[in-house]
């Protein structure tokens, strides 16, 4: 079964910062985009960051921009949410996702889905 591994969740006060990690244990998504969605109580799924199965070229939602930065570690075929000035409004279940092909902001288009990791941002 193909699996994305999602962790590093966890509450923390407004101003802080955490990471989540999201692991490819099968070594599947190498030459795959991935992306890190997130979605808050009675609200859609929305976009936060992406980034090119190489690693050079990454994307992020405009409420992100400058606080998270997202990376990806090939030798250990995992994905990085590095988030930082954290907000109550980035409260949300945190999903990575993968696809073959290019990265887009549209979660439609993503084929692989980890089981999510609750971040809740307290003020």
């Amino acid at each position: 079964q193909v699996q994305l591994v999602e962790s590093g969740g966890g509450l923390v006060q407004a101003g802080g910062s955490l990471r989540l990690s999201c692991a490819d244990p099968e070594r599947t998504f190498s030459t795959y985009s991935m992306a890190w969605f997130r979605q808050a109580p009675g609200k859609e799924r929305e976009f936060v960051a992406a980034i090119s199965w190489t690693g050079l070229s990454t994307y992020y939602a405009d409420p992100v921009k400058g606080r998270f930065t997202v990376s990806r570690d090939k030798a250990e075929n995992t994905m990085y949410l590095e988030m930082n000035n954290l907000k109550p409004e980035d409260t949300a279940i945190y999903y990575c996702a993968a696809r073959s092909g290019g990265y887009y902001s549209d979660w439609k288009v993503y084929e692989y889905w980890g089981q999510g990791t609750q971040v809740t941002v307290s003020s």
